[in-house]
């Protein structure tokens, strides 16, 4: 990794736990909570995929919003509209790994530069970060609202090339998502993909360059290979 100058990470499932919801959800629909976020992330992304392919964007909170009213319809629960708001902000609340803070800070005192990459809106990301006290740990904080369609689209993983003025040769890009490392190794980055479970990687044509557990794993590489040049 001595040839990498700065690092991008997604955001949601990368650094910030997306099932962190399951308890506002459990306090809502006792022994349903953690159900429901999954059925909840599962359709979230594939309302994004599905708007890019058919070219009608809407932002990812109403891709959050649609994916949770058809979360609670397909398990048959009652969703007002006062539980749903509750829900959809917490998703403006969730919270980071718990490695995540120490690994980022490790990071930027190796000298690197860190950004965001998300399908995330500028308001959900400013939102997200700043709930957590991350803010001031990014160089850039990157929305597709820019150019309107989500990730694994080529165009989005150019914004940060953009935004970085960095080589894609020189950005790691990193994810927990096999998709979008997938996406973003098809566009040029080298890539992380950052494996907690112990998933298996999608079968759709590229490897990740890298895999590590955790976000401080990755630290560790990173701050190392940065001692050595």
């Amino acid at each position: 990794m001595k040839q990498i100058k700065g690092v991008v990470f997604d955001l949601y499932g990368t650094l910030f736990d997306v099932h962190s919801v399951a308890a506002r959800c459990e306090s809502f629909y006792p022994q349903r909570g953690r159900e429901i976020s999954l059925i909840w992330r599962q359709k979230q992304l594939e309302y994004t995929w599905l708007r890019s392919l058919m070219r009608q964007y809407q932002d990812f909170e109403r891709a959050t919003e649609d994916a949770l009213v058809y979360a609670c319809q397909h398990l048959g629960l009652d969703l007002t509209d006062a539980r749903k708001q509750v829900l959809c902000n917490e998703y403006l609340r969730i919270a980071p790994f718990p490695e995540v803070p120490a690994a980022l800070q490790a990071m930027r005192d190796s000298g690197l530069p860190l950004a965001i990459l998300s399908n995330g809106s500028i308001n959900s990301i400013d939102t997200v970060v700043k709930n957590a006290g991350l803010y001031d740990q990014f160089a850039h904080l990157i929305s597709v609202d820019a150019i309107k369609i989500f990730k694994p689209d080529a165009r989005v993983y150019a914004l940060a090339e953009q935004m970085m003025q960095l080589d894609r040769n020189a950005i790691l890009f990193v994810s927990s998502n096999a998709w979008d490392v997938t996406g973003a190794g098809y566009y040029g980055y080298p890539t992380c993909w950052i494996n907690r479970g112990g998933s298996t990687f999608d079968e759709l044509g590229r490897r990740p360059d890298h895999i590590a557990h955790s976000i401080n794993a990755l630290a560790d590489l990173l701050t190392a290979a940065q001692v050595d040049c």
